[in-house]
């Protein structure tokens, strides 16, 4: 009798599993996870500490603890069994500026909540930064390994296919552009060694349409130095501003809301690109750091790997 009790008990936290909203109602912690939730759950049920619910609690802090190292993409099929709890996780590299989007899908003869967890790989030990319910996206602010895990809720068994992609955080800010569009890197010396590059060119065809890399606040249009034309973004999320130089056309006012992939401009060669193809400059600086490589912010996705260019 004991034994039905439990399992139905633990079949009513893997349904609360299903619906955060609901989970906040029941059980409300603030910024917990669906994971962190979940085992809220199983404490309030009074069933955390069976033999079953401390396998799969061990089986989560155990898979953290030992992550497997990979190169993205990756994707993995994996087979798990009701009657044993388990938990997988992956270590990536990922540049500032990239981020990562991991998707979970089950397959199960009943509906399955699986946990997607990231965290970021501190000196004290992983430290949670995101988890959601079947995917989720982590965004790099710095150079460095993150911890992705993924977990199907107890008492289930089927098969688990986990999908990790790298992609850039920002949009590209130049239409129909390509890898090879994209010269001249970020820390390239110029006026003789005097002076480094503070950021990337990307060429195109004059009159190509600028795009806003971010969802932002335009702080300056203006004309003028080794710029040219230029338009400054403020990207309020990141505390970034993004500096498009060198436009043969502003089509944005100062204090404009755009939104990623709104027209900014259009790709010349104004200020002190007026002897170099037409191009954009693009450039990303941050307040007390200063300009920081856009590289990895803007990289096409068929080139986001973990390795440094």
């Amino acid at each position: 009798m004991r034994r039905v009790v439990v399992l139905a008990a633990l079949l009513g936290a893997a349904w609360f599993a299903r619906d955060a909203d609901w989970l906040d109602e029941i059980n409300p912690i603030p910024f917990a996870s669906p994971h962190q939730h979940y085992v809220s759950t199983l404490e309030r049920a009074g069933i955390a500490d069976t033999p079953l619910a401390l396998a799969w609690i061990a089986a989560s802090t155990q898979a953290l603890a030992e992550p497997v190292a990979v190169s993205l993409p990756f994707e993995r099929q994996l087979a798990f069994a009701a009657e044993r709890p388990e938990a997988h996780a992956f270590r990536v590299t990922l540049n500032r500026g990239q981020r990562v989007d991991v998707r979970s899908y089950v397959s199960t003869e009943v509906p399955t909540a699986t946990f997607v967890d990231v965290f970021e790989r501190g000196t004290d030990g992983p430290s949670h930064a995101r988890g959601s319910l079947r995917s989720e996206q982590y965004e790099a602010r710095d150079d460095g390994d993150v911890i992705v895990r993924v977990q199907p809720e107890l008492l289930r068994g089927g098969q688990l296919r986990v999908s990790l992609r790298a992609a850039p955080a920002l949009r590209f800010p130049v239409a129909d552009a390509r890898l090879r569009d994209l010269q001249s890197a970020f820390g390239d010396p110029r006026d003789a060694g005097r002076r480094e590059h503070e950021g990337v060119d990307i060429f195109a065809k004059r009159g190509t349409s600028v795009l806003s890399a971010t969802d932002g606040v335009v702080t300056r249009v203006g004309e003028g130095g080794l710029g040219g034309r230029v338009v400054w973004v403020w990207d309020q999320q990141r505390g970034l501003r993004l500096y498009y130089a060198h436009l043969n056309e502003q089509l944005v006012a100062t204090g404009a809301v755009v939104k990623a992939g709104d027209v900014l401009g259009t790709v010349g060669n104004t200020g002190n690109a007026r002897t170099t193809p037409p191009h954009l400059h693009f450039g990303i600086y941050e307040r007390g750091t200063g300009a920081i490589d856009p590289y990895w912010f803007i990289a096409p996705a068929e080139i986001t790997t973990t390795s440094s260019r």
